[in-house]
């Protein structure tokens, strides 16, 4: 009988030379170090961005998923079942209670053309799900926040 499999999530497994980055200069790409953390470099294009983290023997890893740039920080795109927002800061287990801005349809045609043209230079596969633009860093729906069971009165039926 088959088990099911998780699928390898190659960017952020994978561990790239450090040549990747005169590559995605040719293509585009704005290259930075952090000014906090110069082991942590960031990629840009358009409006959006990546961090990845410099290892001692010199590769790179996925240090902060791709997301949209706000104030100069990779905003997190936030599924919040009625809309889409971009939360700033440090992740926390409540969303609800972080800094966030609407994600315009504008940021997320940006981020899939981002996505698309990392993918394409660091030699990538798209996934079907990633390719239509269906995935989030973060879901979390508030339809039930803050309700408390016991105070719930019954409704009658029109």
């Amino acid at each position: 009988m088959a088990t099911a499999q998780e699928t390898d999530r190659p960017l952020q497994h994978r561990v790239f030379p450090e040549a990747v980055l005169d590559r995605l200069r040719r293509e585009g790409f704005e290259i930075a170090t952090i000014s906090s953390n110069p082991e942590v470099v960031r990629v840009m294009k358009g409006g959006c961005a990546l961090l990845l983290e410099r290892k001692p023997d010199r590769s790179l890893v996925l240090h902060q998923k791709p997301g949209y740039l706000i104030k100069g920080e990779v905003a997190r795109l936030w599924d919040a079942g009625y809309q889409k927002f971009w939360l700033l800061g440090p992740a926390t287990d409540d969303p609800f209670t972080e800094t966030r801005h609407p994600a315009l349809s504008q940021h997320l045609q940006e981020l899939f053309s981002f996505e698309e043209s990392l993918m394409n230079v660091l030699s990538i596969p798209s996934f079907y799900n990633e390719s239509i633009g269906s995935t989030n860093k973060v879901t979390a729906y508030d339809r039930v926040q803050g309700r408390d069971s016991s105070s719930s009165q019954r409704r009658e039926p029109f």
